[in-house]
């Protein structure tokens, strides 16, 4: 399931921020003698005695004492051999939820340190308290500039722990060191601070140098500073430690050879002693992005002895760093690529042998879940689609959204698990979390796909959300909006619900704490689903508001032709009759860019554009009346205008020629604006049948004036 914490966590901080300016003041004076209470939680010998003392105190529990009863708790935890069991007995308690309560109603009483400690003890011990969590988060938000460095650094570790690694809250922590280094002018002052950096603990300057990371900090001394201090405390990090500060240093560019080869030295002494297999696939990745590094023999063989006891992530991660070796290797002429590339082939079928093997749906997606990269796409894909085929009846409500967003991101095209995710949405829908609809609704959009029972089931997901959509993310509900337009549903109270003046302010003031790729990312989506809206539901009157944000992409974003298109294009000239018979690059109506147009008059001729034709790798531009312009495009009568389109791989599936959904509503969009349309697919360009310059002059003309030549 894709987090949606990050996208409802900056939501909400700007509610509160606007609610709740003086709570903090109006109840500063709280008091409440507690230490009776606290004693007796002292004195419990198990969860059940605490949960019991919750229940008969519920209504008049402090803020210390919701704390005292978390870390108890926590501490009960701790000494049990059956971790899952135990967190499970927890979590589902009923008398859990009143401490849930308790902790969202208290935590703005609660102070720094207890606050953190609260979310912290959560995240362990809860992990389905999403709400408790974002909102714990949000308060220590709030006062995130006045935290001393050692509840900074616990906060950052419960950051990293949620993966919000790319979170400005994380660039903010590094922004708060970063800003008492440059902004101080009493040097005394900056000189004291710096020797405050000496005094952080191993994992307090871990989680600083990580927060660094994450904003992109370019403090020289900073990075010096912190580094000296990892590097003084080297020895004592664990292999996934050691993993990050390599990450970090070469992603901020830090240059020092002595502290590099002493972390080669510490890989490779933890790699000849460690016997488990994810560890040592962190081992020998770490020791792949090391500057000038290389896989010797000794190495190859330690990844060899292990392989028979990896699963599916430490197989990939040995891929990638052994990919990455044969990269470097062979631009050195090393001798040891040969031996790489034998290592390579195991690794295969090591992962196919799992892969038929498994017999359990929910362990494959342990497995699975956090996988990425080339070695995976290329080499265990299709046995990967077959093992889920196989074991496909285990596909229910818990892990339908899971699974769902899998083959989103595979680009892995299968009727019959998405025919099976459906099935599962029809019949359990209410046992199904909201939050998971946009990752259930995703793959059919991708790939353009109406399951045999497809009526009912975008009827249950549109009444579903209709049901929550005041209390859903509105980026979340962006991208659901866009998703159902591309599969040409359009939800009136979804749209209304976004399509408004007090919704997209919000979304304004909201833009700015995403970082740069996802800002872009929701306005885009934004934008493409204004367009399918004016275009495919112009009975809804919403208005068009996207020219000025469209001209400003495209004056930045335009690209130049590639092959096949500059191939195209001067072919096109020929059948056509001359280069001013065809326009290339075109920004129609509502800022859709073709790739060529032509205009045809009834005898089925080409019309010239005359001067009216741009230069190649300029900034393309309508020539329609009005950039909204639907009807009335001047043609002569009988006149008709042809969009001709090359989908290169990007618009279909990987592993058959199956159009996606974004292309194919885009041809939608183009015939609703008056084009006959005309797709080129790479496959059929690039074949054998078109392996000629007249074969390919043929299939124009067929597709242009349906014939060929004469």
């Amino acid at each position: 399931m894709k987090n949606y914490l990050l996208d409802s966590l900056f939501i909400n901080m700007l509610r509160l921020r606007a609610i709740c300016p003086f709570s903090w003041r109006v109840f500063q004076f709280r008091t409440c003698s507690c230490k009776p209470l606290i004693s007796q939680m002292i004195t419990c010998t198990d969860e059940e005695q605490v949960f019991d003392l919750i229940e008969k105190n519920k209504a008049i529990l402090s803020e210390k004492q919701v704390e005292c009863a978390f870390n108890i708790l926590w501490q009960f935890q701790k000494q049990k051999t059956s971790f899952l069991k135990n967190v499970d007995c927890i979590r589902d308690h009923p008398q859990f939820l009143t401490l849930h309560n308790l902790a969202t109603s208290q935590m703005e009483f609660m102070n720094d340190d207890t606050l953190v400690n609260v979310l912290y003890i959560t995240q362990q011990c809860a992990t389905e308290a999403h709400d408790l969590v974002a909102a714990l988060v949000i308060e220590a938000w709030r006062r995130l500039e006045r935290f001393d460095i050692n509840v900074l650094s616990k906060f950052s570790s419960c950051l990293a722990k949620q993966n919000l690694y790319f979170s400005p809250l994380m660039g903010k922590i590094a922004d708060i060191v970063h800003r008492n280094l440059e902004t101080i002018e009493d040097l005394r002052l900056k000189s004291t601070l710096l020797l405050m950096s000496e005094e952080l603990t191993r994992q307090q300057a871990l989680a600083v140098m990580g927060a660094m990371e994450e904003m992109e900090s370019r403090n020289s001394h900073l990075i010096k500073k912190i580094a000296s201090i990892l590097y003084k405390h080297l020895d004592n990090y664990k292999p996934i430690e050691l993993l990050r500060i390599t990450q970090a240093l070469i992603f901020l560019h830090f240059q020092s050879k002595e502290l590099f080869v002493r972390l080669r030295e510490l890989l490779l002494r933890y790699l000849k002693i460690s016997v488990i297999p994810s560890e040592i696939s962190i081992l020998v990745y770490a020791l792949s992005i090391l500057p000038s590094s290389h896989l010797d023999e000794v190495g190859i063989s330690r990844i060899e002895a292990i392989l028979p006891q990896c699963d599916l992530n430490d197989l990939n991660g040995f891929a990638t760093s052994v990919l990455r070796w044969i990269h470097y290797d062979r631009k050195c002429l090393d001798n040891t690529t040969g031996k790489q590339l034998k290592l390579l082939q195991k690794l295969d079928h090591f992962g196919l042998q799992r892969l038929r093997k498994c017999n359990n749906l929910n362990l494959l997606w342990e497995e699975l879940k956090s996988l990425k990269g080339d070695w995976f796409a290329e080499s265990l894909l299709e046995e990967t689609a077959g093992t889920l085929h196989r074991l496909m009846e285990e596909i229910n409500y818990k892990n339908v959204a899971e699974i769902a967003s899998f083959i989103s991101r595979t680009n892995y095209f299968s009727t019959l698990l998405l025919d099976r995710i459906a099935s599962v949405v029809v019949q359990q829908s209410q046992k199904i979390h909201p939050y998971v609809i946009l990752d259930i609704i995703l793959p059919f959009s991708i790939f353009n796909y109406d399951p045999p029972q497809n009526d009912e089931f975008f009827r249950i997901c549109i009444q579903y959300l209709n049901s929550y959509l005041s209390g859903l993310d509105p980026l979340m509900l962006v991208f659901l909006g866009y998703s159902l337009a591309t599969l040409g549903y359009f939800p009136e109270d979804l749209l209304k619900a976004i399509f408004n003046i007090k919704f997209l302010a919000k979304m304004d003031s909201q833009l700015e704490f995403l970082c740069s790729s996802l800002n872009m990312k929701v306005q885009f989506r934004l934008m493409e689903l204004n367009r399918a809206v004016c275009l495919e539901c112009p009975e809804y009157q919403i208005p068009w508001f996207h020219d000025r944000f469209c001209q400003q992409q495209y004056n930045k974003d335009f690209g130049s032709m590639n092959g096949a298109q500059q191939q195209i294009y001067k072919m096109l000239a020929e059948v056509l009759g001359g280069t001013n018979c065809v326009k290339a690059s075109v920004l129609t109506p509502y800022y859709h860019r073709i790739d060529f147009e032509c205009i045809l008059d009834k005898r089925k001729k080409a019309l010239p554009y005359g001067s009216h034709n741009i230069t190649l790798g300029k900034l393309p531009e309508t020539h329609w009346e009005s950039h909204t312009q639907i009807t009335g495009s001047r043609l002569p009568p009988g006149a008709e205008r042809i969009a001709l389109e090359f989908l290169d791989s990007r618009a279909f599936c990987r592993n058959i020629p199956h159009l996606k959904g974004k292309s194919a509503m885009k041809k939608r969009q183009l015939e609703i604006l008056g084009y006959r349309v005309i797709q080129i697919p790479h496959f059929e360009w690039n074949s054998m049948a078109l392996s000629t310059k007249e074969a390919r002059m043929d299939y124009l003309r067929e597709r242009i004036f349906g014939k060929s030549k004469s």
